[in-house]
């Protein structure tokens, strides 16, 4: 009986300790500093500071009149059809005297040096056929190249999101710092450190209410996504990560929060919708210990009368 008592004690903590609100940061789901691997010299800077961008998106430029001359040049080769056409034709020709050489020498109006010598100039004539196309690939590879340069100079999005930072403007020098730093606010990051008490109890798919500490933007919903698996053995805590969507863009990251679990787990696109969006829940009815345990008080009553 006694046992029976504590194990509902230790229920009763432990879903009053995960009812109660903790503290939590509101950040980007992904953060992105734009920089570039060559050294060059700004062209344009197309986006500001604020400024919602898409994946893809071209953000920066750099000079590229160099680039772009040896893409002309590098074009140039690989479109060269002159050296093929010239090999073909001495391949053909090759191909003839090959044929009449070895006719003459069947009826024995030439020598077998001759019949040689002709071969060898086929032979010869075949491989600069070969040595012509070869040329044309690297050509090709060549421009590649040059095209593969020109687009190191150009700098897209890697991701949705907002640009929350610019650096350099248009004339300035790029080596090794960023133009810009790009955040994904949809969705965001709910980071929270818990107490080694509630180790179990919080688990990826549960439901929290996440209270902004921001007026105007209410109770919200997130869901748990990843939980350690190992304490910090300093503080006895552990972290866990939630999903906050925030498909317009109304919450912004960087803020403090409260953070409050509730017992469900749900994956729907309707458990992770702003609270205010989604209809209230009817409350459970509190657990009594009388009903709980019925037997449990009876026994205990029951015992002085028949002591008495």
């Amino acid at each position: 009986m006694k046992t029976l008592a504590i194990a509902l004690t230790l229920i009763t903590l432990g879903a009053h300790a995960a009812d109660q609100p903790i503290g939590c940061l509101i950040e980007p789901d992904q953060s992105a500093d734009i920089g570039t691997a060559v050294t060059g010299v700004i062209a344009k800077v197309a986006v500001e500071r604020g400024d919602i961008v898409h994946a893809g998106q071209v953000l920066v430029t750099l000079r590229d009149t160099v680039e772009r001359a040896q893409i002309g040049i590098a074009r140039s080769r690989a479109q060269t059809e002159a050296d093929i056409r010239a090999a073909l034709a001495n391949r053909v020709l090759a191909d003839e005297r090959l044929k009449r050489a070895r006719d003459l020498h069947t009826r024995k109006f030439i020598s077998a040096q001759a019949l040689d010598q002709a071969e060898a100039e086929h032979r010869v004539a075949v491989e600069k056929l070969a040595q012509a196309r070869d040329f044309q690939q690297i050509s090709q590879r060549e421009l590649d190249l040059a095209q593969a340069r020109l687009g190191e100079r150009v700098l897209h999005s890697p991701f949705d999101g907002i640009v929350t930072d610019r650096y350099l403007s248009a004339g300035e020098r790029v080596e090794d710092k960023p133009v810009l730093r790009v955040a994904k606010l949809h969705p965001l990051r709910v980071e929270i450190v818990l107490p080694n008490t509630l180790y179990g109890t919080v688990t990826p798919g549960m439901i929290a209410d996440i209270e902004p500490d921001l007026p105007g933007l209410g109770v919200l919903n997130a869901q748990v996504t990843r939980v350690d698996k190992v304490m910090d053995a300093a503080s006895n805590t552990f972290r866990a990560r939630l999903t906050l969507p925030n498909a317009d863009h109304a919450i912004p990251a960087g803020v403090r929060c409260q953070a409050r679990f509730v017992d469900r787990h749900d994956t729907t696109e309707a458990a992770v919708r702003p609270a205010s969006l989604t209809p209230p829940a009817p409350a459970a009815p509190a657990l009594k210990l009388d009903t709980a345990v019925p037997n449990f008080q009876r026994g205990t009553a029951a015992t002085p009368r028949q002591r008495m």
